[in-house]
């Protein structure tokens, strides 16, 4: 952990558990000590993610049970987002449960048999807290092996689906559904004082901005209002950059649908702190190719030319470190010594995007380029003959995601990087690339607005496709 390459994973070498990190050592370890994986899953950005470090993981009882009980991995989710997101969808379908972090048994071939988010420490009346839970697990896992390793064959075959690809129709009644379903999240997360931390949330403030009914933007106000009125200081550190930089969307959007004097000044007050935070955002390309991409655009609604400038210039350095022709977009910045990361599809997106952005500023063609290339990449390295794109661009246990988590879902924002392609180049391929992605999730998505609100980037793809000739 200590020669990890990240902060986040560097920090737990200070632990008593004694955690390994992701590989194919730690498995053969577990195998041959015959013991479970326990796999712990979490990022920086992520409060309770901090609050299990401080009170669980920092206690010594919990530290030796680990140690004496399972080979203990850890893995930070913006590193791999691809481990993640599939641990993710293996705890959906154990528990019923999504967010952040991750704590997961696996068997030593990787499957996971039990899980969860956020266990506590200690809870003798209910038994879900670790104390309880790390000897029954292992107990288990000796004692009743056949069950474990058939119900971990199950939920593996489950995960490995990603996000529901079922093919559909685009219509205007998704569009209308969907938006419900949106409106109807975003306004329960105001209620609940939850709406303030999360990229999500944000995303979902701009799509209601855009939709015709008074109502849909009614609740996009009210949510963007509460955000501002919660957040005492939207230009420090507390939220996180990347929901500062979706927050920083909503308000350009907010003022270009309302004239409103507020959003603007506080759109332009963000902006520029972001600005000046792009060079040490982040060291993952998805991350801070979606950054610069929400400034790009807020600078050019906001007429921000300061934020402009500075943006594009953390775009040229993210390319100069990530980037090369025919090859892609490398995700960590710099890679970690030692480490084999795979490319991923919301790498090239995002950074795709960024591109895009930084073209309608000054019409410079370098960055149409660099779209267009990565355009081609994504099709020959991630594209499903079944439709769709995968979220890596190597590997067996590949999944294609839409929905939105910490960044929005993928293929969504492919589908939306395409439709830009499509207007800057004038080529009406990558438009009907567009449509013939969209339509791979259509049918899951439309089943009565059951995605909620993790469905905005797919919603906002879906109505430009379809309000755009």
């Amino acid at each position: 952990m200590a020669h990890s390459g990240t902060n986040y994973l560097e920090r737990a070498a200070r632990q008593p558990v004694l955690w390994q990190p992701w590989g194919r050592e730690a498995f053969a370890l577990a195998a041959r000590l015959d013991r479970p994986v326990l796999l712990y899953v979490g990022g920086d950005n992520c409060r309770w993610c901090a609050e299990t470090d401080r009170a669980i993981y920092a206690d010594p009882e919990i530290g030796g049970l680990i140690n004496s009980l399972f080979v203990p991995v850890r893995v930070d989710r913006d590193e791999r987002p691809d481990v993640a997101h599939h641990y993710q969808t293996a705890v959906e379908h154990l528990a019923g449960l999504r967010g952040w972090p991750l704590t997961v048994f696996l068997t030593a071939d990787g499957a996971a048999f039990f899980g969860g988010t956020y266990f506590p420490a200690d809870d003798p009346v209910t038994g879900r807290g670790l104390k309880q839970l790390l000897p029954e697990v292992a107990k288990s896992y000796h004692e009743q092996r056949s069950f474990v390793v058939q119900q971990a064959a199950m939920v593996q075959e489950l995960a490995r689906t990603g996000d529901p690809a079922s093919p559909g129709p685009l219509r205007p009644e998704l569009i209308q559904q969907s938006t419900i379903a949106v409106m109807r999240d975003l306004n329960e997360a105001v209620h609940n004082h939850t709406a303030g931390g999360s990229v999500v949330y944000a995303e979902a403030v701009s799509l209601l901005l855009g939709d015709s009914l008074a109502q849909a933007r009614a609740s996009a106000l009210r949510a963007l209002d509460f955000m501002l009125d919660t957040s005492a200081s939207i230009v420090g550190e507390d939220p996180p950059l990347l929901v500062r930089a979706a927050l920083a969307g909503s308000l350009a959007s907010a003022w270009m649908a309302t004239g409103g004097e507020r959003y603007r000044d506080a759109g332009r007050a963000l902006v520029r702190t972001l600005a000046k935070e792009l060079p040490d955002a982040g060291v993952f390309a998805d991350q801070r190719a979606y950054a610069i991409g929400k400034l790009l655009n807020a600078a050019l609604t906001l007429r921000d030319s300061v934020t402009a400038i500075r943006a594009r210039a953390a775009l040229d350095a993210l390319l100069q470190r990530t980037y090369a022709r025919g090859w892609g977009v490398r995700h960590a910045i710099p890679a970690p010594l030692g480490a084999v990361l795979p490319q991923t599809l919301q790498d090239q997106v995002e950074v795709g995007l960024a591109c895009i952005a930084a073209h309608r500023l000054d019409s410079d063609p370098r960055y149409r380029d660099v779209a267009i290339d990565l355009a081609g990449i994504i099709q020959k390295n991630y594209a499903d003959s079944s439709g769709g794109y995968f979220d890596t661009a190597d590997g067996t246990d590949r999944a294609k995601y839409v929905l939105d988590d910490v960044l929005p879902g993928a293929n969504a924002r492919a589908a939306l990087f395409f439709q830009h392609l499509a207007h800057v180049t004038g080529d009406r391929s990558y438009r009907r690339r567009a449509q013939r992605t969209l339509e791979t999730f259509a049918g899951g998505i439309g089943e009565g607005g059951g995605a909620g609100i993790r469905a905005t980037a797919f919603v906002a793809a879906t109505r430009q496709l379809l309000e755009t000739p």
